[in-house]
């Protein structure tokens, strides 16, 4: 199979035969450019996405995923993503999680709610603590060390995946200290990589737009480049399907390959990009009539496509199941995704929005036999995991759920 013959299928196919066959050899130029992991334009990414065939995206994107994570493994990891406080003041208009200072719903989560926490993620196989919160408008860079070595203190094999690009430039402001300072420090008390929350969408229109209160795309740029010269390895992510346009979705990619492409010698940047389409439950966003959900499974396949791509020098991608559901992420691991990503023990932000699929250990790993993979518990660096006895004793049952 070829990028020609998949091209010629499909233009066999189009109602609009002429205008694709005009099409056809700027499409495959552009495909056989990604194949040599050739950096494309967001201006040709935008054109890949407008006109390429979905099958023609998902062959490119397995190859490179091939070329990146050769083999027949899909990984995924157990961890639990809590949260230290709902309290916050970005105000994001797709965010139904936050509550304002004083509110009677609101919370600082506590050392003991933690401890219980933390138990019963070790007991169900899990190592790693997805942990962010709101832009508390008193908490510091002393209170999220002191947490951390409190955390790490009593928990030393717990891996602390925390925080944010938005979360460290909220603790820049607050305590008037740089971006390197503030990352030096956490990297001190405990944190062992920082996720790629609040990437949103990397452009200032679309970002005063739904997060004002947030910090910019180039401070949240800026943050990444700091974290990778603090020697922390990183993810990234992507929300869309809001008010962004198609060029911005690209702008994104570019600007996190740029990043990625600028990492200290030795340093492994980001480890991943995740994207997810915006979820509109009850959102703000939705109730001004400013946007709403509507994107496809064959929309986010061809953004896990894109995703890889555009973006040669990042090593995973991962299909968002939680906002997709199951057969669509599966579909993705043909399309240039290699990671499931977590079964999430704990999740409150995206669910809060109305993502309403749930995995459990032996789910996940089912979807992943069931889409032809072999299913690989990883850690948070993305090394193999030896699948814990608790586990692998309800696997060999076929104990399943998975709700889709």
């Amino acid at each position: 199979m070829s990028i020609k013959s998949i091209l010629d299928f499909s233009i066999s196919l189009h109602p609009s035969y002429p205008i694709f066959v005009v099409l056809r050899k700027m499409i495959q130029t552009l495909l056989e450019k990604a194949l040599r992991k050739e950096f494309l334009s967001a201006e040709e990414g935008q054109t890949l996405f407008q006109e390429a065939p979905t099958s023609a995206l998902m062959y490119v994107g397995h190859q490179l995923r091939q070329m990146h994570v050769p083999g027949n493994k899909v990984t995924w990891i157990i961890d639990r993503n809590s949260n230290t406080t709902n309290v916050c003041v970005a105000n994001c208009k797709f965010c139904n999680f936050y509550r304002r200072p004083g509110h009677e719903e609101s919370y600082i989560t506590t050392l003991d709610e933690y401890r219980v926490k933390i138990e019963e993620m070790l007991s169900l196989g899990g190592e790693q603590l997805l942990l962010q919160g709101g832009h508390h408008p008193d908490l510091g860079l002393s209170f999220y060390t002191k947490l951390f070595s409190d955390l790490k203190k009593e928990f030393p094999q717990l891996k602390l995946h925390a925080l944010g690009p938005p979360e460290i430039a909220h603790i820049c402001q607050l305590d008037k200290m740089s971006h390197d300072a503030v990352l030096t420090e956490l990297k001190k008390s405990g944190l062992d990589s920082l996720p790629g929350a609040g990437a949103e969408i990397l452009n200032d229109r679309v970002r005063r737009l739904i997060s004002k209160g947030k910090c910019g795309s180039q401070e949240w740029l800026d943050i990444m480049r700091a974290a990778h010269r603090t020697g922390l390895t990183t993810s990234a992510t992507m929300m869309f399907g809001h008010i962004e346009t198609l060029l911005e979705r690209m702008e994104h990619l570019v600007d996190l390959r740029q990043v990625q492409e600028e990492r200290p010698k030795g340093a492994v940047g980001f480890l991943a990009f995740i994207p997810w389409p915006f979820m509109d439950d009850g959102t703000l966003l939705k109730k001004l009539k400013r946007a709403r959900n509507q994107c496809t499974a064959d929309e986010y396949i061809r953004m896990i496509a894109l995703s890889r791509i555009m973006l040669p020098n990042i090593t995973h991608i991962q299909a968002s199941w939680l906002t997709v559901g199951k057969q669509t992420a599966q579909i993705c691991l043909h399309a240039g995704a290699d990671d499931m990503g977590s079964i999430m023990i704990e999740e409150n932000v995206v669910s809060a929005a109305g993502a309403p699929f749930r995995f459990t250990a032996n789910g996940i790993q089912q979807a992943i036999r069931d889409a032809g993979y072999i299913p690989q518990l990883r850690d948070q660096q993305y090394a193999e995991r030896v699948l814990p006895e608790n586990i692998k004793q309800q696997d060999l049952n076929r104990e399943t759920m998975i709700i889709d």
